[in-house]
């Protein structure tokens, strides 16, 4: 028998013979074996609206696919605020993005989901109602988006994975000019055949080296007439064929713009551009503006109050309390009704929840700028809430409506009921294949290759505020222009031009001019783009061809067999 002493030793003789070998090994090239990394068919970077589509369709076509969030909320706007469903035409909405709406209709028939008001006391309102008998509906809490999108993924047994963020600098392994990796923050590197980026940003697409345009276009450079510069327009019929409003959600006349009313010595109050707007018609690097899509309640069980935030300061708001002191009579905001006595609350009139020209640097922003961009517009809205309903300066009948409201204590993480997710209306835009401009929108150019349709008219929130010639603060940027029909939106401008990248589908911040981008930039379409970008990656793969060189004849028959609108 051998003794412990003797058992001791040999697995002492045996362990430094192994570190040996390690270390030899090592110091010849060679390294222990390692697990193989798991190769998706389709990675998705963006849990927004559209990377959920694409998920749920990538695994209803039997390809294994992961949903990348680099946030820890999934939904993006539609769990983010926005329960005000914007279309323009239902009828253009079909295959999973219709499905979602119905999904809404189910949730809204239990009666349990139903806590602070009776289903039969709910009224919607706004842009998009549910017509009686309908199978879908069209607004709801972000609370309720979010239990949808978090039990369908479970159902459709969808890998997500959250709180990623892509490393933006070197994060992107590619090779024979397709992506193979990406690389996150944390290290974790997640291996796919095909790409879709679905984030509001961009991001996976600017990392991949993919060209893409920040700000409005001049009208010259595709011979559009609602692109660029937009100031002192009063030709409401300019285009021949629709017509804009460029004076909506401005200021009255007579607004001063000096801190020293009359005193230019004084400088000018906060947020003004001191060079003015620019040359009309003219391209720039700015971009529309941005805001938090509130959810506002007026239970007084569940409502938190407006609190003035910790760097309060008057004058940030002087040109609000001016508007109205120059005879501004509408409300500040539009109060679209959601379920169980909830609002999706947005900017309307002169000063109200977008931080005009506050946004410029936020698409190319690195993570920590963008969050210090995001805390800011988070400050002045709160600002502005606690000022419309405290101030004595606002008028009796708007500081004593505003003062009804308040966040809502159920429906996001934060304690004082804020959400995260900022409203990026516009951000990065590729320049693909193919740019859809005014023109597609219009009707007047009809692409052939349709993945979805768009419906919505063509709108561009402000964009800065300027001084204007009679020495007046005014607005500018803002295009409000109808669509005649629904549109085709055109399988090609989801892609990189071929020689930047051969297997990335981008649904979100497609190749669109900033005027026609304000048109496709709707939730349900993102839904739909999303769901018919996956679709194309998965037909690729199965037939062993690139997404540029798919047949589009097999792409149209699956959409259509999967309830996709395309004319």
């Amino acid at each position: 028998m051998i003794n412990r002493q003797a058992l001791v030793s040999i697995n002492l003789r045996t362990r430094t013979l192994a570190i040996f070998l390690s270390l030899l090994l090592a110091s010849m090239g060679c390294h222990q074996p390692k697990s193989e990394q798991k190769t998706y068919d389709l990675v998705i970077y963006g849990a927004t609206s559209a990377g959920i589509a694409a998920a749920i369709q990538a695994v209803r076509m039997e390809h294994t696919v992961i949903l990348i969030s680099p946030e820890a909320r999934i939904g993006g706007l539609t769990t983010g605020g926005l329960g005000q469903t914007d279309i323009g035409n239902k009828v253009a909405i079909g295959g999973i993005s219709r499905e979602f709406y119905e999904r809404v209709k189910t949730w809204y028939d239990q009666p349990e989901h139903w806590k602070w008001q009776k289903k039969e006391e709910y009224q919607d309102g706004g842009q998009t109602r549910t017509a009686e008998n309908e199978n879908s509906m069209w607004t709801f809490e972000p609370s309720a988006a979010l239990a949808i999108y978090e039990a369908w993924l479970k159902e459709e047994k969808v890998e997500v994975v959250l709180n990623e963020k892509l490393n933006r600098e070197t994060g992107v392994g590619t090779e024979d000019g397709a992506i193979r990796s990406i690389t996150m923050l944390s290290g974790k590197i997640y291996t796919g055949k095909e790409f879709i980026d679905a984030t509001y940003e961009g991001d996976l697409m600017a990392a991949a080296g993919v060209s893409y345009r920040v700000g409005r276009e001049a009208n010259s450079a595709y011979h559009e007439t609602l692109n660029g510069v937009h100031p002192q327009i009063t030709d409401t019929t300019m285009t021949g064929r629709v017509s804009h409003d460029a004076y909506n959600h401005n200021f009255v006349d007579g607004v001063d713009p000096y801190v020293v009313a009359g005193d230019p010595s004084s400088g000018l109050l906060p947020y003004i551009n001191p060079d003015g707007p620019g040359v009309p018609g003219a391209g720039d690097h700015k971009v529309q503006a941005y805001c938090f899509r509130m959810c506002l309640t007026d239970d007084t069980d569940n409502r938190i109050p407006f609190a003035k935030p910790a760097d309060y300061q008057e004058i940030n708001y002087e040109l609000l309390l001016r508007n109205y002191e120059a005879g501004e009579a509408g409300f500040p905001w539009i109060n679209s009704s959601m379920p169980n006595r909830k609002t999706d609350t947005n900017n309307r009139t002169g000063f109200s929840t977008d931080f005009i020209g506050q946004n410029y640097a936020y698409p190319e922003a690195s993570y920590a700028e963008r969050e210090q961009i995001r805390e800011a517009h988070r400050s002045y809205q709160q600002g502005l809430m606690w000022t419309l309903a405290n101030n004595p300066r606002i008028p009796d009948q708007i500081r004593n409506e505003v003062a009804r409201w308040g966040t809502c204590k159920d429906e996001f993480a934060r304690p004082d009921g804020w959400q995260e997710q900022l409203y990026i209306r516009e951000a990065r835009r590729m320049d693909g294949v193919m740019t859809m401009t005014q023109y597609h929108c219009e009707g007047l150019e009809v692409v052939e290759d349709p993945v979805g349709m768009g419906a919505y008219g063509m709108d561009s929130h402000h964009i800065q505020r300027y001084i204007n010639a009679q020495g007046f603060v005014k607005n500018e940027g803002n295009v409000e222009a109808p669509v005649r029909a629904p549109y085709p939106i055109s399988y090609r401008s989801l892609l990189p031009k071929p020689d930047e990248c051969t297997n990335l589908l981008v649904p979100v911040c497609l190749s669109a001019t900033h005027i026609a981008f304000g048109s496709i930039r709707m939730e349900p379409v993102f839904m739909v783009l999303g769901q018919s970008a996956a679709t194309a990656a998965c037909l690729a793969l199965a037939g062993r061809v690139g997404v540029h060189e798919l047949d589009y004849g097999k792409l149209r028959g699956r959409l259509l067999a999967d309830k996709q609108v395309l004319n």
